[in-house]
């Protein structure tokens, strides 16, 4: 079985990185990835994948990435479930990243700081 993933996309939302109670680093992010077709309106639309990251790589993605910087995501896909507040139960698929490489230049904040 083969379960990897490559994307190449934008983040939509500057990274949110949190530690875990054991001090592990982790951030989610948002990567919007074109099609390579357009709609009836004659547009290229867009999915938004949902991308986990750990340690190192989540504190640097955090340090050096910026909403609308282009990164190169490598991972797996991942499945999960769990109960909300209303009972009901909710599936969440998301690319556990193993390897982020940033396409893009500095964002203008970051050289300019």
């Amino acid at each position: 079985m083969i379960n990897q993933v490559i994307l190449v996309g934008r983040l939509t939302r500057d990274p949110e990185l949190r530690y875990t109670q054991d001090g592990q680093a982790v951030a989610n992010v948002t990567l919007a990835v074109s099609r390579n077709f357009k709609n009836a309106g004659g547009e290229f639309d867009a999915d938004f994948v949902n991308c986990t990251l750990w340690r190192k790589t989540a504190e640097n993605t955090a340090n050096y990435c910026r909403k609308g910087s282009i990164l190169g995501v490598t991972g797996r896909i991942q499945t999960r479930n769990y109960q909300n507040n209303d009972g009901k139960r909710v599936y969440v698929t998301e690319v556990l990243a193993d390897s982020v490489k940033f396409m893009g230049g500095k964002p203008r904040e970051l050289v300019e700081n």
